[in-house]
């Protein structure tokens, strides 16, 4: 688990401005060359699964977004969540990665602005600035590995 924070000097008046990022990496010895994206009507984030594609594709990795029924051939499935909050504008706050194959968990990520970003500017950061690190984390082990 990453956690970034203020400095302690400031931590009083943005009391709730930490980030905290948990990921349970892609294991490197899955040959996960390909992804299906389960789409998530509910999530009103409107970038958030181009941004996944764009994620997954930079690291080798080709996706396909399906509604409904699984295509046969998907292996790998990837379903998220995603939510905002709203201060002035809307921004992610919440997001929550699983890559599951045949109904077992393989991967996971989560994404979570503690307080909902309290006072810290940051908050309105796009959601490619915010799950970019996720995505890599992800591949962490992965890129360690090549």
């Amino acid at each position: 688990m990453k956690s970034s924070c203020l400095p302690p000097v400031l931590f009083v008046v943005f009391l709730a401005s930490c980030t905290t990022i948990e990921v349970s990496p892609i294991d490197p010895a899955l040959d996960f060359s390909h992804v299906c994206i389960q789409k998530n009507s509910r999530v009103q984030v409107e970038d958030f699964v181009s941004v996944l594609e764009a994620g997954f594709e930079r690291h080798g990795v080709t996706t396909e977004v399906f509604s409904g029924k699984k295509p046969g051939h998907c292996e790998f499935i990837l379903t998220y969540t995603a939510l905002r909050s709203w201060d002035i504008s809307a921004y992610l706050s919440h997001a929550e990665l699983r890559i599951t194959k045949n109904n077992r968990r393989v991967a996971s990520a989560t994404y979570h602005l503690e307080g909902k970003g309290g006072l810290s500017l940051t908050k309105w950061e796009g959601t490619k600035a915010k799950m970019d690190p996720v995505i890599d984390q992800l591949f962490e082990k992965r890129a360690a590995g090549q």
